[in-house]
């Protein structure tokens, strides 16, 4: 039976925990050679681990994608191991403020830009290269919070996710041109070390919204990563539940 990306090399940042973990795990068991990058190699070691123990091929990255020169070593050293990327999955995120604008922290406030737009923009730039040679795929792993305000607490994040899908259209038509499919992937709340705080209530936010796992975003992810080149592009994939968008 072949595998749906036999032969492909798949970057994931955030690689090491949460949603980018589940990425990494069912890419590599679908055939793609995984860089499972991320600030924690102990972290992406662990991932890594899992998917050889699974027979699937991967490795580990140590990279901040805050910092722009590591992330060009980054797909430099990705080169040296697997070739150029065919995938990329810029994942790595955070939410560092959860305040009002007024009351924030304004380091805070930054550091959650600089992860959530600056890390997506540095992991999207240095990946043209590669992907100009015979096209691909990027997908952001974006959030509703980015077309919706839900509460006062989480403007930097939100405005972050903004500016991210806001960039995500603007590649899509700069990199057409080359073939290169970039879109946005919504996976609304999954069972994370981030989300296990939220109220699930039913007055809540989110209260009705269906709390998944990891796993449960791969599907999404896989069909964004095997369509056409000439497929859709600049476009936002949800798995939220439409009101909560």
């Amino acid at each position: 039976m072949n595998k749906q990306l036999e032969g492909k090399v798949a970057v994931i940042t955030g690689a090491g925990r949460g949603i980018g973990r589940g990425l990494a795990i069912g890419f590599a068991a679908e055939g793609a050679r995984v860089v499972c990058a991320a600030r924690t190699q102990p972290q992406i070691d662990e991932t890594v681990s899992a998917i050889h123990a699974a027979g699937g091929k991967a490795i580990a990255l140590r990279c901040d994608v805050t910092d722009a020169a590591a992330v060009e070593r980054l797909y430099a050293e990705a080169r040296s191991y697997y070739g150029r990327a065919d995938i990329v999955v810029a994942n790595a995120g955070g939410n560092f403020s959860r305040q009002s604008v007024e009351e924030s922290d304004i380091a805070d406030w930054e550091l959650t830009v600089r992860v959530n737009l600056i890390g997506v923009y540095y992991t999207c730039k240095y990946a043209i290269a590669d992907l100009k040679r015979k096209g691909g795929h990027i997908i952001v792993v974006g959030s509703g919070v980015g077309h919706r305000v839900v509460d006062t607490a989480h403007s930097a994040y939100g405005a972050s996710k903004a500016g991210a899908w806001m960039l995500v259209r603007a590649l899509a038509a700069e990199l057409r041109p080359y073939n290169i499919c970039v879109n946005e992937l919504i996976p609304g709340l999954v069972q994370t070390a981030i989300t296990a705080d939220i109220n699930r209530s039913d007055d809540a936010p989110f209260g009705v919204e269906w709390f998944k796992t990891p796993a449960d975003v791969v599907p999404l992810a896989l069909f964004l990563a095997t369509q056409p080149l000439t497929g859709p592009t600049g476009q936002s994939f949800s798995l939220m539940r439409r009101d909560s968008q």
